[in-house]
């Protein structure tokens, strides 16, 4: 109901004539995209305030919508009514502007920087870096000059240049391999956007809070969020609150709210975390009751297991890297769950991908896909190329080309995956229960790889191994959105490319600046020093003491999917199931943890609302929770700009 209330806002809005991808959406797009690129790595790194990109959430791009459509927008509406963008050409502005934010920080240059200039830096005769990673690190894919390379860590000389010149080669030559990363990533979205938005109807979470802001209204007025009582009801709640943790930050007397509390169980070998995060409860009263009641659920029950698991010492000690689930059992678990969660989707989209291969090879006219940002043919054949590609220059990096095709497979399950959990469930702040680097070394043995291969698959880390967010996510959601830009939108594919290049362009910009100006490892200690040396203290471990073939991890593998498949056959079989598949693929999830709590009140809020108040009283309320999310990144843009006027540093209003 709401949906269709809003697209008929849509059309009655003023302006409306005006086609969505002209010159002044892209324009304001890309400006977007550039404050994005250059403001989210400013916020985290110079600042150290809230984090504006780390998750599917795009804070920053939701921070900046608002100011375009609640306060620029609104203005000129009402002085001059024809230079408002229209509800369209705001959409596209956020396109474009959650594109870039997938790039700055989390998603890219945050990590490509420090981590192709870190094994130079961090070699020591401690860790034998400079015998055991540099000889076999391919010069072209990392900046050389020993004391340049110390100035990005501790600050250059005062007066002293950026010496770009050694990062042009590497730079250059990561580009190509990075610009197919992200066409594969838009190009299995758009192949997958009917089957998802039309066919299976997905719930789109992180889509609502943006349409309702963009709508329309008449004779030059807010949207109906923002006249909406409820909405600020909601907003106030967070904003309240985050104002207490930024006036902390200033006068110590002011008390802040704590937000989390942590409790030891199981004879103290396991730690139950009890976190509120308001924009979480927000995203989760928007989803089906089934999947955030498994999400909850779920994680409880894998916290119990771990916790006996620890009292009887039943621990696997093979090490798969940092990220996903803390015990390698879960992450093997986790990823059966993961493959077979691609498994059975793409039995279920049987019919739509065999349309998709005769548009594709045999131009099938039956075959409409006139509303797609890229005609089948080129999603098709751009997204095989871009493999093959990938495959290439993964090989020339020094993996053997056989491992290649299994590395490969395991990242696109990951990306797929999670990209379908964040589109169906709404975890803004989701990441997968494992890596794609350790789920080939457990599966085929580090010996396999050859030390050459391994300190090559270290660099994996740059655009796959923490992933919270990605191009991927952000290009499904946009998919989502582009339903109300009508059918002629091949121009959104070049806009949303152009995005990440802007975003790609100024975070590296800003990052360097900074990073030389004041030395990497006093802007952000993660980022410069415990992100970057993560892969290789890693891959260290993996040549001095191989590991793997791992056979219990396969059967782990092999349970997990099993047991994923199983319960989503019971869902499709059985509408009395009450649980969702999804909950158990991200159930052994170290995020999981975190968010477990906040999950299971925004699960309880609504079903108590619809068993008192009904589908009326929810529908209603839905605003309020839409400004639990405003509310909390309003809050967090507001402050990062208070700080900036006033010289601070170090006030972080939100985390998670």
């Amino acid at each position: 109901m709401a949906e269709t209330q809003r697209r008929q806002q849509m059309r009655s809005g003023t302006g409306s004539a005006r086609p969505p991808l002209g010159w002044r959406g892209l324009l304001v797009g890309s400006l977007g995209a550039l404050a994005i690129g250059a403001g989210c790595p400013y916020a985290s790194l110079v600042l150290r305030g809230s984090y504006m990109d780390l998750d599917f959430s795009t804070p920053g791009a939701i921070f900046l919508l608002f100011v375009l459509t609640a306060i620029i927008n609104g203005i000129l509406a009402r002085l001059k009514p024809r230079w408002a963008l229209t509800p369209q050409e705001c959409i596209v502005v956020y396109i474009m502007m959650i594109l870039a934010s997938a790039i700055p920080i989390m998603g890219l240059s945050g990590q490509l920087l420090p981590m192709i200039a870190a094994p130079t830096y961090y070699a020591s005769p401690e860790n034998k870096w400079s015998e055991l990673i540099l000889p076999h690190l391919n010069p072209w894919l990392r900046p050389e000059g020993e004391r340049l390379i110390t100035y990005f860590f501790e600050g250059s000389p005062s007066g002293a240049q950026v010496p770009w010149h050694i990062w042009v080669r590497p730079l250059v030559a990561w580009l190509p391999f990075l610009l197919c990363v992200h066409f594969v990533m838009i190009g299995l979205m758009v192949i997958a956007r009917k089957q998802w938005v039309e066919n299976e109807r997905l719930v789109y979470p992180l889509t609502q809070l943006p349409l309702e802001m963009v709508a329309a209204a008449p004779q030059g007025r807010l949207a109906s969020l923002y006249r909406d009582p409820i909405m600020w009801c909601g907003f106030a709640v967070p904003f309240v609150m985050s104002a207490m943790t930024g006036l902390h930050h200033y006068f110590s007397q002011v008390p802040a709210p704590r937000m989390a509390f942590s409790y030891s169980l199981f004879r103290h070998t396991a730690t139950l975390t009890l976190r509120a995060s308001w924009p979480m409860v927000g995203f989760f009263y928007l989803v089906e009751q089934q999947t955030s009641f498994s999400l909850w659920f779920f994680n409880l029950l894998f916290f119990v297991i771990r916790g006996w698991m620890n009292i009887l010492q039943l621990q696997m000690t093979e090490s798969l890297g940092i990220y996903g689930a803390q015990n390698p059992v879960f992450a093997h678990i986790g990823m059966g769950a993961f493959i077979a969660l691609i498994v059975t989707g793409t039995g279920v989209a049987r019919p739509h991908l065999r349309n998709v291969w005769r548009k594709a090879i045999f131009a099938d006219p039956r075959v409409s896909d006139a509303p797609e940002i890229l005609s089948y043919r080129a999603a098709f054949w751009g997204t095989v190329f871009g493999l093959v590609l990938m495959a290439t220059w993964l090989n020339w990096s020094g993996i053997p080309l056989w491992l290649v095709i299994p590395l490969l497979a395991a990242v696109v399950i990951l990306f797929v995956g999670l990209t379908r959990i964040v589109c169906e469930s709404g975890m803004a702040e989701a990441v997968a229960p494992t890596i794609a680097p350790g789920v080939v070394v457990s599966a085929f043995g580090a010996r396999a790889f050859g030390t050459p291969g391994l300190v090559a698959l270290s660099l994996t880390y740059v655009w796959g191994s923490d992933m919270r967010t990605f191009v991927m996510a952000s290009a499904a959601n946009s998919l989502k959105m582009a339903e109300e830009l009508g059918e002629r939108k091949r121009r959104l594919f070049a806009a949303m490319f152009a995005a990440i290049l802007l975003a790609l362009a100024s975070s590296i910009w800003l990052i360097m600046t900074w990073a030389y100006r004041d030395g990497g490892t006093t802007l952000n200690s993660w980022f410069f020093i415990g992100g970057p040396t993560a892969p290789y203290k890693w891959i260290s471990a993996q040549i001095l003491h191989p590991q793997g073939p791992n056979v219990l991890g396969w059967i782990l593998t092999g349970v997990g999917a099993l047991l994923m498949m199983g319960l989503a056959t019971m869902r499709q079989r059985f509408l009395w199931w009450p649980f969702h598949p999804l909950g158990f693929a991200l159930a052994p999830v170290w995020i999981m943890d975190q968010l477990w709590l906040t999950i299971f009140t925004s699960w309880l809020l609504k079903v108590t609302i619809l068993r008192y108040g009904g589908h009326r009283l929810y529908h209603r309320m839905r605003a309020a929770f839409l400004g639990l999310i405003l509310g909390q990144f309003a809050a967090n843009g507001l402050w990062l700009i208070v700080d900036q006027i006033t010289g601070t540093r170090g006030n972080r209003i939100f985390w998670i």
